[in-house]
């Protein structure tokens, strides 16, 4: 589908108008016209909404260039919050598990026995979708910088995100980020909020025995051994 302007045809493209606009690609005008064309998905909704079936928590930018591809949503805390599941029942390396971006691969990479946490996410079946899976190490990051559940201050030797949007440098602030403002992932009185006394894993391999996990009371993460057990929540994707 495209649209005929002055310096030519422009196609509907998944990147950000605003992004474009900033580029030089395309003009403002250009922009307004195709926004009211509906030429490219609409924004999404705010943090914490409900969407896609779960919740939104955020974009990210499978090519590390700052530009969203995707859109992040949360299982419901009811159907895809699992507590206690071994990441693997042995200490040894699973082929398929090493990116730190790509969840549905590395999650369906371990949709097996061997691996509980994963088997358990590849499973959820909530809000009309079977696509659920257990998010990468910085699909996992979004989740809690945008849906930290608490006050606590932040664990300064963590953070920073080459695939979020924005693109996020540097190990966090003791406020930065803040305690959500979606009143649903406020920990102690938000139904869908992120359990904060203990760590969830990633689907992201960190060594041949262990794998990134991050805590969800200060944002710590850490390669922890895969035969330990801690919380799991599945998410999806949604192409922007």
């Amino acid at each position: 589908m495209s649209q005929k302007y002055p310096g030519g045809f422009i196609t509907k493209s998944p990147v950000a108008p605003t992004a474009l606009v900033a580029k030089g690609i395309w003009t403002l005008d250009q922009a307004m016209q195709l926004q009211k064309q509906g030429l490219w998905p609409a924004p999404p909704p705010a943090i914490g909404a409900a969407y896609g079936g779960g919740f939104f928590a955020g974009q990210i930018s499978t090519a590390g260039n700052g530009i969203a591809d995707y859109n992040i949503v949360v299982g419901p805390f009811a159907s895809a919050n699992s507590a206690s599941k071994q990441w693997k029942t042995s200490a040894t390396s699973t082929a398929g598990t090493t990116s730190p971006i790509n969840g549905p691969a590395n999650s369906a990479a371990m949709n097996n026995a061997s691996h509980p946490a994963a088997e358990f996410c590849e499973a959820v079946n909530v809000g009309g979708f079977t696509d659920w899976y257990m998010p990468a190490r910085y699909e996992l990051e979004v989740c809690y910088y945008n849906l930290k559940p608490t006050t606590q201050g932040n664990n300064a030797g963590s953070g920073g995100n080459p695939y979020s949007v924005p693109t996020r440098s540097g190990n966090y602030g003791a406020g930065d980020p803040a305690q959500t403002t979606a009143a649903l992932f406020i920990v102690t009185t938000g139904a869908q909020a992120f359990e904060a006394t203990t760590a969830y894993w990633s689907s992201t391999e960190g060594s041949s025995t262990g794998a990134w996990k991050r805590g969800f009371y200060s944002g710590y993460q850490y390669n922890s051994s895969k035969t330990y057990s801690y919380n799991v929540r599945a998410i999806r994707r949604i192409a922007v």
